[in-house]
């Protein structure tokens, strides 16, 4: 994607002038003192054939360079300093509706300037911002038995209908009925066996709300009755054999993705992070800290690893994909021999590894026997 600072020519345009909006957008390098800077360093500027342009600092560092004293890269860049100060004017009074120009006067930057700053390190514009804000409020209120008025009012939003015309993208149903735990709502579901061991579905007329992992089915029926306790399950294998077949599939490898139509209720961050988990191409894996740079949190690793801890539909939004930065596994909400064996399998897949014949009895993998689960064991799939 071409953007301002795509060139090397438009980066060496922007270090000549000292250009302050591109600090976070690259660092540049001097051969001659090795040291590497941001595009807005005072010191004096270097000869165009003496500079190298990096991405980030840990890009500068492994090529040889260190941290300017005088500019310090490493540190918080401004613009990080500007969005965090809109953060935090925003954060202050949650019920607030403030217009981007009364923002940007609030920060001392020009509205222009801001929404673009805001946009590339939050990931959302300011009103989105404020929307997710406004969100989150409603559900803790709701959460807490207060009755959908009251909660409206403490939320900020200004009347009721503004409320009924936002809540339902925020909270995936409707408030009273997140208020009651999902009551007067209908979930189908159902459970099958699969090469991960038993896998559960479970559909609100919207779309999938759940797709869960474990070693026994009567163990996630009773976690899905506790998170929807209020509404009325009913099994239904076949409404959603379509949705358990394209499990199956992924699992054999014939099909590399799975399309469901999801009824979620992610905030605004959550989204983000799961937005960026859809993009990890099948058969790799990124680290926590490289999402959280790929959202434009680079701070924010622990966040992400929430976020990923909170994903209620496995494989259809694949956090298995997500590494420590070493490259050791970390946790899985549904096992971390299941994040393995479904690593190993892509890996291998992707890879144009030959596949083990399928047994005669298609017996799939139990949950106990997970650690040994290869990419043989996955295409054992009923």
């Amino acid at each position: 994607m071409k953007t301002a600072y795509s060139t090397d020519s438009d980066r060496w345009a922007a270090v000549a002038r000292h250009d302050a909006q591109a600090d976070g957008a690259f660092f540049y390098a001097v051969k001659t003192t090795g040291v590497f800077c941001r595009p807005s360093c005072a010191s004096r500027q270097p000869r165009r054939e003496n500079v190298e342009f990096f991405a980030t600092p840990d890009d500068a560092r492994a090529a040889g360079y260190r941290d300017c004293k005088r500019c310090q890269p490493g540190g918080l860049p401004r613009e990080m300093e500007i969005v965090n100060r809109a953060c935090a004017v925003l954060d202050a009074d949650p019920q607030q509706r403030l217009t981007l120009a009364q923002l940007s006067d609030a920060v001392h930057v020009s509205a222009f300037h801001l929404q673009r700053l805001f946009k590339r390190v939050v990931g959302v514009s300011p009103r989105q911002y404020q929307a997710a804000q406004r969100g989150a409020a409603l559900r803790d209120a709701l959460q807490r038995g207060a009755n959908v008025t009251r909660a409206t009012v403490d939320a900020g939003f200004g009347s009721p209908s503004r409320m009924y015309d936002t809540a339902p993208a925020e909270l995936g149903m409707a408030p009273s009925a997140y208020r009651r735990k999902g009551a007067g709502l209908v979930v189908h579901y159902t459970g099958a066996f699969t090469a991960l061991g038993v896998v559960l579905v479970a559909a609100t007329g919207r779309g999938i709300c759940k797709i869960a992992f474990g070693d026994d089915e009567a163990e996630l029926v009773a976690g899905l009755r506790d998170e929807f306790a209020n509404a009325e399950l009913v099994e239904d294998a076949a409404k959603l054999a379509p949705f358990v077949a394209q499990i199956d599939a992924y699992l054999s490898g014939s099909r590399q993705r799975i399309d469901l139509p999801l009824d979620i209720a992610p905030t605004a961050f959550q989204q983000r992070v799961w937005d960026a988990l859809r993009r990890i191409p099948y058969g790799e894996t990124r680290s926590y800290a490289e999402i959280a740079e790929a959202v434009g949190s680079p701070q924010a690793v622990r966040a992400v690893a929430g976020a990923c801890a909170s994903n209620p539909v496995a494989l259809a939004i694949p956090c298995h994909r997500v590494l420590h930065k070493d490259g050791s596994l970390s946790g899985y909400r549904w096992g971390a021999q299941r994040k393995a064996a479904l690593l190993d399998a892509e890996r291998q897949r992707r890879d144009g590894a030959p596949r083990a014949a399928s047994s005669a009895s298609g017996a799939s993998v139990s949950g106990n026997a997970i650690s040994n689960a290869t990419t043989a064991d996955l295409d054992h799939a009923p």
